[in-house]
């Protein structure tokens, strides 16, 4: 199969055949993972948590509606003392496609930094379509790992649903440590960002989001 319509080299031309039944391969494989993940026997049932946002209390009973909630932890509060740039990085996406994730499932952004903290960093960030929530005095986080007894931060999704009768399930939790060996590829699939470096010829390299660059603004560094 041609890609381009370039004169390229017998080389390339075989080796990106070979690609290409290798992505093949993955996309087939990616699909039977999520499968597995969609059918995953029903969580724990889990307490009705106290949140909090600019408005006061949300409880947990109030947050998750008839619809699959996805929850993504920011590492922000307790020993986190500053926003993580990589938490960062996916957040910025999320709230580009917040309108699109919006069409099929609710979507939150939880932290253990004070109300007016988050808000605060969220406003300054540009999230404008996403609900950011603290956890408060709440065990949500370290209940589902995404923080320790120290009050040290982790990056975790967290997706909950309601069963037939009610109460509110856990579904699925991903941490980016799959392993002793993989500390940092868990949920990588969350954001395009890593995708799309690993099409260029450098692939990731070493790079690491950061807090001190702002957000591209008409091509231009704001």
């Amino acid at each position: 199969m041609r890609h381009t319509n370039l004169t390229e080299s017998d080389e390339y031309l075989a080796a990106r055949e070979e690609l290409r039944l290798a992505e093949i391969e993955l996309m087939r494989h990616r699909e039977r993972v999520a499968q597995q993940r969609r059918d995953l026997p029903p969580g724990p049932v889990l307490p009705n948590y106290v949140f909090r946002d600019g408005d006061g209390e949300v409880t947990f009973d109030e947050l998750v509606t008839d619809r699959p909630l996805i929850v993504y932890h920011l590492m922000y509060g307790k020993k986190q003392t500053s926003p993580c740039p990589m938490c960062t990085m996916w957040i910025d996406g999320f709230n580009g496609v917040a309108q699109h994730i919006a069409r099929n499932v609710d979507f939150a952004v939880v932290a253990a930094a004070e109300p007016d903290d988050l808000l605060r960093y969220g406003r300054d960030r540009g999230w404008d379509q996403l609900r950011l929530l603290s956890a408060g005095d709440s065990t949500f986080k370290l209940d589902l790992r995404s923080e320790d007894e120290d009050g040290n931060q982790d990056s975790t999704v967290s997706v909950f649903a309601r069963d037939a009768d009610g109460a509110i399930r856990h579904h699925y939790t991903a941490h980016p440590r799959m392993g002793e060996d993989i500390q940092e590829r868990g949920i990588d699939l969350l954001a395009p960002v890593w995708h799309l470096l690993d099409l260029s010829p450098a692939g990731r390299g070493d790079w690491y989001a950061g807090l001190d660059y702002g957000r591209l603004v008409s091509g231009s560094r704001t």
